[in-house]
């Protein structure tokens, strides 16, 4: 390559040719040739995040008598444009790099730092300025926390609300058709669409709640205690007010920890999160996989409902329609499942003081995320709001359904309920007319008690009678 497309710089191990156009600086140019291993680069969210504690840390430096207000004004306005994705690709660092992730961190500081000459004269050092009351210990947890949470709560709560929301205005819209139940894949007592659909909503409101509850963990982080927890060349306020700086930049409480060896370590709110997002994957794998099984037919299988027609399903059988986006959606999850167990791994390298594998978790968490966010809002979108149910396929089998039978158990018993269920089967006739043949119960009195609807209503179901 000719020279003039390179520049020189110095770090403490020596001279380092840099791309003549990159905003990094030596400390980069290192991890970008030492770590060539996946190609996947830190999620733009995450760089994001760490931009916001610069931006602050340099403001709290200011305040606090550390750095001058011109150097300081510089870093922070870099720092924004880091933030505001002006630069996204100026940090070339793989993921898959050193396990405290300080190769990001620099990359980070030297980014800024040289950005910032823009706006001072003053010359802007990434360690001495960027860095100061900082350590890549303390900073990559935070900025895990603080991705975390404004991806939580910025894209899939949202999202996930949005699939309620579908939810319930399906159960509203279709709710009162009664369908065939089914346990172990056979066929059950019957019970209604908006009951099914339920169900999933219950499943994700769960998940929520669920998630809400890490989130007040992820609010405490370990800023300001640098290098292993002790809070070495930080000022002994710096945490407070940098804290307090970034509540005000991303309305996130965010609090020193009180035990800083525990969290920079452990890493298990990033673990307990992580946990969460996999029961997320598990809820929204069941839902769309709910939806494949009563779409399956048109007319070998359940073909309960039609889902959108979104594309043509095959590349050989003319007029084929799969289930797309509940299949897209069962891979997300599993992918989810996947990267929860490379998370629970990742939390047990706590090393003394230190989790070695923070790039990992970091990665992981957002792109569970990531992934959920948008599995949830296709199920809404694509799936859920657009189905139609036939109601004339669902109402065939749930007529013949022999396990109707099961109303008339407290009145005839288990045993004489069992000899008309296994007698409807075998002659292939309803159960109603099997049992006015063998129940001895009026015929009127009969076609309440197995009219599936009652049924789903629960109860002895005799109290519904008119």
């Amino acid at each position: 390559m000719p020279a003039e497309l390179f520049r020189s710089e110095h770090d403490s191990l020596g001279s380092v040719e840099i791309p003549a156009d990159a905003l990094w600086g030596p400390q980069t140019q290192r991890a970008v040739g030492n770590f060539q291993i996946s190609g996947l680069r830190m999620p733009p969210e995450f760089i994001r995040a760490l931009a916001l504690i610069k931006r602050a840390a340099a403001h709290c430096n200011a305040d606090l008598g550390l750095l001058d207000r011109d150097r300081a004004g510089a870093i922070a306005e870099a720092a924004h444009q880091v933030a505001s994705g002006g630069h996204d690709e100026q940090f070339p660092v793989d993921v898959f790099q050193t396990g405290s992730g300080t190769s990001t961190n620099m990359n980070v500081n030297e980014v800024i730092a040289r950005l910032a000459g823009a706006h001072t004269p003053l010359p802007v050092h990434p360690n001495d300025h960027v860095n100061l009351c900082q350590s890549s210990n303390d900073v990559i947890p935070t900025a895990i926390h603080l991705a975390s949470l404004d991806g939580l709560r910025g894209q899939l709560a949202p999202a996930c609300m949005a699939l309620v929301e579908s939810c319930l205005a399906r159960e509203s819209d279709i709710g009162e058709i009664a369908k065939t139940g089914r346990t172990h894949l056979m066929d059950a007592m019957p019970l209604t669409l908006g009951q099914e659909i339920s169900g999933w909503r219950g499943l994700v409101e769960n998940a929520l709640q669920r998630l809400d509850a890490v989130q007040a963990r992820l609010l405490e982080v370990p800023l300001g205690g640098t290098a292993v927890g002790t809070g070495v060349n930080a000022h002994a306020q710096f945490a407070d007010h940098c804290c307090a700086l970034l509540a005000t930049e991303t309305g996130f409480r965010l609090t020193p920890s009180s035990n800083r060896f525990a969290i920079m370590s452990g890493m298990d709110a990033a673990v307990d999160l992580s946990s969460q997002l996999r029961q997320l994957a598990l809820a929204l794998h069941k839902i769309a996989n709910d939806l494949r099984w009563m779409n399956s037919g048109p007319n070998a299988g359940l073909a309960e409902i039609r889902l959108p027609a979104l594309q043509p399903g095959s590349s050989i059988m003319p007029g084929k329609i799969n289930p797309v986006i509940p299949e897209a959606v069962m891979m997300a999850c599993t992918q989810v499942v996947g990267l929860d167990l490379a998370c629970a791994m990742a939390g047990q390298s706590g090393n003394f003081q230190l989790n070695t594998m923070l790039p990992l978790i970091a990665h992981n968490l957002l792109s569970c995320i990531r992934l959920l966010t948008g599995a949830a809002r296709s199920l809404a979108r694509d799936a859920i709001a657009g189905f139609a149910p036939d109601a004339e396929h669902i109402a065939q089998p749930l007529a013949a359904n022999p396990v109707l039978v099961t109303a008339l158990v407290p009145l005839i018993g288990y045993e004489k309920a069992a000899a008309i269920a296994q007698r409807a089967f075998a002659e292939h006739r309803s159960i109603a007319e099997v049992a006015a043949q063998m129940s001895g119960i009026e015929p009127k009195r009969l076609a309440r008690l197995l009219d599936p609807l009652r049924l789903t209503r629960g109860g002895l179901n005799e109290s519904d009678d008119d």
